[in-house]
């Protein structure tokens, strides 16, 4: 499957495509601080382009527990800067991290080439306008207000993505352009988030999917280490859901997590790498 956006596009299922993570703000609960300059967030993207990153996500707003509140007016001011000089520079596509539909517009007309929304098109009702108008996918993540469900996680799952298509669909977005991604931190305790990690291939038979685990507090629970200590820990999850049908993985660790896929690929996708 071939994703088409404006110019670029990504082949979906030959390989594993790597998302890397660039976190504009100074309170996200793994990198927060770490690029809050253009300068800094500019270069520390290109090296993860240069490690192997398939495309660039950029957020500047922090969605941890207890982060605050972030406009969208100060989102762009943080990311618009970045994402027009690395559209400049490189023709990588860039994913805006953001579920406010007039962030999403803004980064947009600045060069970027995704929506990826924490809210499944569910929060903001402009988003799924803004994604059909601009014509770009959507990268569609679970999420709830608390983690208590009725039903087994996965069904609850699976009816949030119902929705989620239904709203694309009422605005024109084709399904083809949606990916969903599990939302394994959000909206879920610790068990949910295990749940759902060993049953990840359940939700290929809805669409392509995007796994984000990297660095998150279900792994620092496994491990009993802070965030920027549990790269192994992404590495065995990365393996998991490339085995369970993951099509993209969003990650801090680029060069890692790209090496780790790579030998994955070539054992469960037979991807020929010579």
């Amino acid at each position: 499957m071939v994703l088409k956006f404006r110019e670029k596009e990504l082949e979906l299922g030959k390989r594993t495509l790597i998302m890397g993570i660039l976190n504009i703000t100074p309170d996200s609960f793994s990198d927060g601080g770490d690029n809050f300059n253009i300068q800094r967030a500019v270069e520390h993207a290109l090296l993860m382009i240069k490690d192997g990153a398939d495309i660039i996500d950029i957020g500047g707003e922090s969605t941890r527990p207890g982060s605050k509140f972030v406009s969208a007016e100060e989102e762009l001011k943080r990311v618009v800067p970045v994402i027009k000089e690395l559209s400049k520079i490189t023709d990588i596509p860039i994913s805006i991290d953001t579920y406010k539909a007039a962030t999403a517009e803004g980064a947009i007309l600045a060069g970027a080439d995704i929506i990826n929304d924490i809210w499944g098109l569910q929060k903001d009702p402009k988003m799924a306008e803004t994604a059909a108008k601009y014509n770009v996918p959507v990268i569609a993540m679970h999420n709830n207000d608390g983690h208590e469900y009725s039903r087994d996680i996965m069904e609850e799952l699976k009816l949030f993505f119902d929705k989620t298509f239904e709203i694309a669909e009422n605005a024109g977005i084709p399904k083809e352009n949606i990916i969903l991604d599990p939302g394994i931190g959000f909206g879920k305790v610790y068990e949910q988030n295990i749940e759902v990690l060993g049953r990840l291939e359940e939700l290929t038979v809805l669409g392509r999917v995007l796994l984000g685990t990297s660095r998150k507090s279900t792994l620092g629970k496994i491990l009993d280490l802070p965030p920027k200590e549990r790269m192994e820990g992404t590495l065995a999850t990365t393996v998991i859901g490339i085995q369970k049908g993951a099509d993209i993985v969003r990650v801090h660790d680029v060069l890692e997590n790209k090496r780790c896929a790579m030998v994955a690929d070539a054992i469960l996708r037979k991807q020929n790498i010579g």
